[in-house]
């Protein structure tokens, strides 16, 4: 790789990439190195790609020694860009100790420059829960983490034959320092429990709005969530919300999805009573798959969505719950026999 220009580094698990690696292979300029396990499956899909490097370091992350192997692997380029994921935020500090050089965490924008006094690297980080943004500058080269949903991408052009380059790692302990850095012996990769894990992570996601408790008490839209987090799970999906659904308390905050929440990108995404607004949009990235359940045909997550169920959210969500012998928590749904709303 060329050791003048940035590179971005981003950890794939079985061929998948973490949200945000294609911002950060953008930030970067264009040029990727991709560790971990199904690297080369992971290199194809990224749209932001010019030149892309795998290096097969196997399942699960042990962070201690794949520090090593990327800092051998870039050592001298003047910045280094690695998605604000769970392995990225893990990563990256370890990598800049190993180089020796600053690490800047939760950029919203980064850049390196060259100038009389050598490289010089510029970030914007954002800080106290994303409400002001505090400019940083730093002697190069460094390390930065880059925030998902900070920038767009725009997908390049190359050749149908266009393919990453193997490299085999290779790395090279500084003096007095074993080749390998402790890690904890890796015995077992459980797949993680889709109702507790990082949302950021999740390959399937069901998103509950302002529609979903439309009309309901403050004790009943809770109980709905709540069976909403449980369909999710016998689904092997995770939970989502809209803003003004975790900020009246109905589901948690780590649950939300946008532009001032969490930033998502799964196979698919099932929204029940989400209309759509820009700031819930700008944090879902490009599903695979879009469902919309609501009964506005004409509200903006209907329109984009690949599928639009026109039809009562709550009344669907607890159709799902007894097809998958999911207990309906009492008070979650009216039953329409009673003449509840």
């Amino acid at each position: 790789m060329d050791p003048g220009r940035p590179v971005a580094v981003v950890v794939a698990r079985d061929g998948r990439l973490p949200v945000g690696a294609d911002e950060a292979v953008a930030e970067a300029g264009e040029q990727v190195v991709v560790v971990g396990s199904g690297t080369v499956d992971a290199a194809r899909s990224l749209l932001a790609a010019q030149r892309a490097w795998c290096c097969e370091t196997g399942p699960g992350l042990r962070p201690g020694a794949l520090s090593g192997v990327v800092a051998d692997l870039v050592a001298g380029v003047p910045l280094v860009v690695m998605p604000s994921s769970p392995d990225g935020r893990d990563l990256a500090p370890r990598v800049a100790a190993r180089l020796g050089v600053p690490y800047i965490a939760h950029a919203v924008s980064v850049c390196a420059r060259t100038g009389p006094a050598g490289f010089r690297v510029g970030a914007e980080v954002s800080r106290l829960d994303d409400r002001i943004l505090v400019p940083v500058t730093v002697d190069g080269p460094a390390v930065a983490t880059l925030v998902p949903g900070s920038r767009t991408v725009v997908p390049v052009d190359r050749p149908s034959s266009w393919e990453p380059e193997l490299i085999a790692p290779a790395v090279a302990a500084p003096p007095g320092e074993p080749a390998t850095p402790p890690d904890p012996e890796v015995i077992e990769v459980l797949k993680p429990d889709p109702a507790t894990m990082d949302l950021a992570d999740a390959t399937r996601v069901l998103a509950g709005g302002a529609g979903l408790a439309a009309h309901a008490s403050d004790h009943r839209a809770r109980a709905t969530f709540e069976l909403l987090v449980q369909v999710a799970a016998a689904l092997g999906a995770s939970a989502g919300a809209t803003r003004v659904a975790t900020d009246a308390g109905w589901i948690g905050y780590e649950r939300q999805i946008g532009t001032t929440g969490v930033a998502i990108d799964p196979d698919l995404y099932i929204a029940f009573g989400v209309s759509g607004a820009t700031q819930h949009v700008g944090g879902l990235g490009t599903p695979r798959h879009v469902v919309s359940v609501n009964t506005d045909p004409s509200c903006p997550m209907t329109a984009m969505a690949d599928l639009g169920l026109v039809t009562d959210g709550p009344g669907l969500l607890a159709e799902l719950a007894r097809r998958f012998g999911v207990a309906v928590p009492a008070g979650a749904i009216p039953d329409p026999a009673r003449g509840g709303s």
